[in-house]
């Protein structure tokens, strides 16, 4: 398995930014992607970006995040960030970090999550 731990989050007002952090450790050598995900309260779990775990580093961003939020990472540290900028109240959930391993249909490992508060 792998153990992710977050860092970042806290309260900001409508319109700032803020940016999550995640490192993995274990067997980190099987992951193909890292995601991220966030839960509202009464809300389902939604994805909110994705990267490949390679050079590459390929990125999806959900529609609701396009061009607010940044999905970056470190493969030599095992870290991946989430730069999230004019952030509105809608964004205000707990996210999570989240691992695949290559060949597996859905993501199996994840952090404890982080709360994210934007005020108006």
């Amino acid at each position: 398995h792998v153990q992710l731990v977050q860092f970042g989050g806290g309260s900001v007002q409508t319109g700032g930014s803020l940016k999550l952090s995640c490192t993995a450790s274990g067997q980190t050598t099987y992951t193909c992607e890292h995601a991220w995900y966030r839960q509202a309260p009464g809300k389902e779990r939604e994805l909110v970006s994705t990267i490949t775990h390679d050079e590459r580093g390929v990125t999806k961003y959900a529609d609701s995040v396009q061009g607010r939020f940044t999905i970056t990472q470190d493969n030599a540290k095992n870290q991946v960030y989430l730069e999230m900028h004019s952030l509105k109240p809608e964004d205000t959930a707990v996210y999570y970090c989240a691992a695949k391993k290559c060949g597996r249909p859905v993501y199996e490992d994840w952090g404890p999550g982080t709360q994210v508060t934007v005020s108006a």
